[in-house]
């Protein structure tokens, strides 16, 4: 036999043996592995080509055209249906929120001492948003509280920080309901770890900083010095005149109770709504001193006023059942119809978004304007999503629907990431719009809690976005869309640490006093920054290391890799959400060995 092997020895693996054993792992069931061979590395957070497998417009008949166009209107009204019910779960959501912990958060408030250690303030303002799922309810609670001088303005702003970490938990749920599909859920994951990783890092500059200088609180007072401010009207509320005629035939909530808890003036009263106006019905009737020529009503000792509350009408209304139970009632049913909206809006874009559509979305979405002027795409992004931020009167519900478009590969991360950050910005401007609107007496404080919530935001621009070597949120977010794609309990672990156990443990240390606080916290923080600091010496400089640290080999397999973890948890949840994908876990091991390769049977 020709060219025969001698000595038992393996040839290297050539082009026509990877191209061999691709065909037979393909059929073996691993064809979409077999295309990243044949095509060479595909880049997974490359938009998705949508094609339109149906037949071109010319192509059609007129009945076939009158069918298409039928089609599409009905898919348009039931997208625009499932958004509007997606919209008011939300606004039940949060009012679920409220109702299992609004009295634990204005009890949280009322604690003077320990809201005076900065990184206490911090842990309160994510809590209580998180737990009543709305930031406006909490800026509201801040501006009580300094109005009633419980708080000072000084004291307010780590928590104004903690408020804008916190209400990006809403989008990060929302993207839990595309965790079916691995490429969805890595984009719409990350769209959702984007915004939450730069409310983090802005809070790690400027906490410090503004323990130390003050900058955001001196700057506010600057500004309210330089500006005649006086008390105007309120603040246009567009979305709210569209979703409450359904919300409130499900549940009404009274949040002066909220704030009453904060401010010390708490009543045991349930915070849903029972009586929602006044009516005054006058008697009137002739008296013995009026003449006969008196006209009208007589003013007399028989006339009366009384005053009769109108009750409201909704679902709980004079209801039995505790606050703790309806709200566990409006949790579970707003999170079925959100989940279930998420779906259908998910299936319907897919749906509508195919061939020249997809593609004239695309263009427009993500359409950058010529050289030189591509630059300004993003800060015309920022506008964009500041403006519609405004119209919707929630950042919320802004953020909760841009991720399902990126998830579905609408839109790319790189333009999410403006749009996201003009929300931030755009939702200070609803609430410095909602502070002229209060009494002259808290109006200044109002509008200094407003502003410091702007210039927060702004700065976090110009850290992390004006320079485009600083937009460290996007290669992050893309690391953790990565990571949860082949872990998915990762987003879980995410969820947890950042919004509920890290921040339970830093306000646990905030309350044993500052000592304790920096002896434990400071070395901690400091380990966490140097395994930042090798990591990524690692990957781009390893010869500026010692040998030692250039890899962690050295180190047991789960202090440096998540696969025991991940079959620990396997194991313990034995579902598909859960396990490693095995597409992914064949390509690792076969793709990447040459003895594999060539010890194949061809």
């Amino acid at each position: 036999m020709p060219n025969s092997l001698t000595g038992g020895q393996v040839p290297p693996p050539t082009l026509d043996t990877v191209g061999l054993v691709d065909r037979s792992l393909g059929n073996a069931g691993t064809s979409s592995s077999a295309l990243v061979l044949e095509e060479g590395p595909v880049d997974p957070w490359a938009l998705p080509e949508l094609k339109d497998t149906g037949q071109s417009w010319k192509e059609l008949s007129v009945a076939g055209r009158v069918r298409r166009v039928t089609i599409g209107f009905l898919k348009a009204c039931g997208l625009l249906g499932n958004l509007y019910l997606f919209i008011c779960s939300l606004d039940i959501l949060s009012s679920a929120f409220q109702l299992l912990g609004s009295k634990v958060a204005g009890d949280i408030f009322k604690d003077s001492v320990v809201l005076s250690n900065p990184v206490a303030g911090l842990v309160i303002g994510v809590l209580v948003t998180v737990l009543v799922q709305s930031s406006s309810t909490s800026s509201s609670i801040v501006v009580s509280m300094v109005a009633s001088k419980l708080l000072t303005v000084r004291a307010s702003v780590p928590i104004i920080m903690g408020v804008n970490v916190g209400t990006s938990i809403t989008s990060t749920l929302v993207s839990m309901a595309q965790s079916g599909d691995r490429d969805e859920f890595r984009r719409a994951f990350a769209g959702s770890a984007v915004h939450g990783i730069f409310n983090w890092l802005t809070v790690l500059i400027l906490l410090p900083l503004e323990s130390a200088v003050s900058p955001l609180e001196r700057l506010s007072a600057l500004a309210l010095d330089v500006t005649s401010l006086q008390a105007g009207v309120h603040a246009p509320d567009i979305l709210k005149v569209l979703t409450q005629p359904l919300t409130h035939l499900i549940v009404q909530l009274d949040n002066d109770v909220i704030v009453s808890s904060a401010t010390g003036n708490a009543t045991n009263s349930s915070l849903i709504k029972r009586w929602c106006g006044t009516r005054v019905q006058t008697t009137t009737g002739n008296s013995s001193n009026c003449g006969v020529d008196a006209l009208g009503p007589c003013p007399g000792r028989n006339g009366s006023a009384t005053t009769e509350q109108l009750p409201c009408h909704h679902l709980f209304v004079g209801t039995a059942l505790t606050d703790l139970a309806v709200g566990f009632i409006l949790l579970a049913a707003s999170l079925l119809v959100l989940c279930t909206c998420l779906v259908l809006i998910v299936k319907l874009l897919n749906s509508v978004l195919r061939g020249r559509i997809a593609q004239a979305v695309r263009m427009v979405i993500n359409a950058d304007f010529p050289f030189p002027f591509g630059w300004l795409s993003g800060y015309l992004a920022i506008l964009v999503g500041a403006g519609l931020t405004f119209v919707l009167q929630s950042s919320s519900v802004f953020t909760a629907a841009i991720v399902p478009l990126l998830g579905v590969g609408v839109i790319s991360l790189e333009r999410v990431y403006p749009l996201l950050l003009g929300s931030n910005i755009g939702t200070t401007t609803t609430a410095l719009l909602a502070a002229l609107a209060s009494p002259s007496n808290t109006l200044l404080s109002a509008i200094q809690v407003a502003l410091i919530h702007f210039f927060f935001n702004l700065a976090g621009i110009l850290l992390w976005y004006v320079v485009p070597v600083l937009r460290l949120p996007i290669p992050m977010a893309k690391r953790f869309g990565d990571l949860t794609a082949r872990y998915r309990w990762v987003a879980i672990a995410y969820l947890l640490l950042s919004f509920l156990l890290l921040p339970l443990a830093a306000f646990g240390l905030s309350l044993a006093g500052d000592t304790v606080l920096a002896a434990v916290g400071g070395p901690l923080v400091a380990l966490v920054l140097l395994l930042i600091l090798v990591n990524v010496l690692q990957r781009h400089r390893p010869a500026w290391l010692p040998r030692p640290l250039r890899s962690w080999a050295w180190l047991p397999l789960w202090l440096h890799s998540l696969e025991p973890w991940d079959r620990l948890l396997s194991r313990c949840c034995p579902c598909r959400a859960c396990s490693t994908p095995q597409a992914t876990v064949k390509e690792a091991h076969c793709y990447e060995n040459p003895n594999i390769l060539a010890s194949q049977q061809l």
